[in-house]
């Protein structure tokens, strides 16, 4: 067998590896963009197959490409979508920025692998052409916002929500097993009034709650699908019935809500709803940035730090220092938080860049916002595993510096007033003593006054 095949197409005869599934179109970029070596995400690659198996099917229903074309094409397109034939998908993200390469590669490889099976010979176009048969009714600039807006609606779907949903879970949980444990607040890194362990986890508990919300917003900002636009948005070329039939069987194989774009002008010009959906998924970049950052602080120490929390110790921490264990599991989300927030930035960039009836930054768009939902995913998941699963209090910590806190004296303010209560914690800080010892020694309240007062228990809830 040769190890090449002569294809061509409308720029003249290319060669192409003869046991390829692509063709010529595939070969000319693969020649034109050695860029990065990034190449679509299978997600990406899944989203192409679905869309081009449901296309075969409406054209089949529609009487649009004849059955047994029709049948290969779906096939073949299944077989793409089950990640069977990938190898094939070789071409850099950095690439047109419509994507029509990419599509033309799905085109391609469904095209000659429903060829083959019918028995044909690869490279043929016959009986099954790539822009006849398998791209019939579609276009790259329906066809690629189409796969962004599925496969980032899949990503965050079942990538991204189901590691919040576990780190949540696990951060609620340890609000319940340490509500009983009282420690110093801090404000501007400064000390402040206690809070119970309990109320401080149900912040990030709260925090990871509203990522979730954050995240089902993502997903349904991807609701709405460009197919059936075609070329400028006016459905040249495609049946009217090919979109809404198409659309109803992608919703039905994902299990998502898809719908047809109410304006295929916008659907094709602009990317807003990819910008806004990674703009949710900056939102919960930051908020898990917190929480880990946070964590990493009250583990401080082991015994010149923070110390009120102890972190699952997962590896050696130097290569010097021996016994040294590092918060390595919160550096690793801080990381992909950071990350994430570099990916929005480029997706941001790509949005703007819709000019007159497409964008063309899709497919940096495509691979920027897929790695940010992939990523969240993971890290969620694997710090809610390794970290916040099994973290544990140092009681006796967390009880030792709340009585050397200043702030104990806030509790005072409304019984002896604001400047006594300041003095009493200047006094203290200046003579090394505790708030509860000069305040005693002052006689400012009762004994069971001044004990009541300062019951940090008390000072964890509301007034009477």
């Amino acid at each position: 067998m040769p190890a090449f095949r002569t294809e061509s197409d409308s720029m003249g005869t290319v060669q192409v590896p003869a046991d390829s599934y692509y063709g010529a179109q595939t070969q000319r970029a693969a020649d034109n963009f050695p860029i990065s070596g990034i190449r679509f995400s299978r997600r990406f690659i899944e989203a192409l197959g679905i869309i081009k198996r449901a296309s075969a099917e409406t054209n089949l229903e529609l009487g649009l490409v004849e059955a047994q074309v029709a049948k290969a094409i779906i096939t073949a397109a299944g077989e793409v979508a089950d990640g069977k034939l990938d190898p094939e998908f070789i071409l850099d993200i950095f690439q047109t920025g419509s994507g029509t390469s990419t599509n033309m590669n799905a085109n391609e490889v469904i095209s000659n692998r429903a060829i083959e099976i019918l028995g044909g010979e690869r490279g043929s176009k016959r009986p099954v052409h790539p822009n006849d048969h398998v791209n019939r009714g579609q276009s790259s600039n329906d066809v690629i916002p189409t796969a962004i807006h599925v496969a980032g609606a899949r990503a965050v779907q079942e990538d991204l929500l189901p590691g919040l949903r576990r780190l949540h879970q696990g951060l609620a949980a340890k609000a319940r097993e340490f509500d009983d444990i009282i420690k110093i607040g801090r404000t501007h890194l400064q000390d402040a009034t206690p809070i119970r362990l309990g109320q401080e986890f149900s912040g990030y508990a709260a925090m990871v709650e509203n990522a979730i919300r954050r995240a089902e917003s993502a997903r349904d900002a991807l609701a709405e699908l460009a197919l059936g636009g075609t070329a400028v948005g006016t459905g040249l070329n495609t049946h009217r019935d090919f979109p809404r039939l198409t659309i109803a069987r992608i919703a039905a194989a994902t299990g998502l809500r898809f719908v047809e774009a109410r304006n295929h002008f916008e659907a094709q010009g602009a990317r807003d709803g990819v910008v806004e959906a990674s703009g949710q998924l900056k939102a919960i970049a930051a908020s898990l940035f917190k929480i880990a950052n946070d964590m990493r602080w009250l583990a401080s120490g082991p015994r010149c730090g923070i110390g009120e929390l102890m972190l699952p110790e997962t590896q050696p921490g130097s290569s010097i220092m021996p016994g040294k264990v590092n918060p390595v599991i919160a550096e690793s989300l801080l990381m992909v938080c950071v990350q994430v927030i570099g990916h929005d930035a480029a997706v941001v960039l790509g949005g703007m860049n819709g000019n007159f009836e497409l964008n063309v930054m899709l497919p940096v768009m495509a691979h920027n916002f897929l790695e940010s939902a992939r990523l969240l995913g993971a890290g969620a998941q694997n710090f809610a595993a390794r970290c916040v699963e099994g973290i544990r209090p140092d009681r006796e910590r967390c009880e030792e510096l709340i009585e050397q806190s200043l702030a104990m004296c806030t509790a005072l303010a409304p019984k002896i007033g604001y400047d006594a209560a300041a003095q009493i914690a200047k006094t203290a800080y200046q003579e090394g003593r505790t708030v509860r010892e000069v305040a005693k020694e002052k006689k400012v309240l009762s004994d069971d006054e001044l004990a009541r007062a300062l019951d940090p228990r008390r000072q964890t809830e509301p007034g009477d």
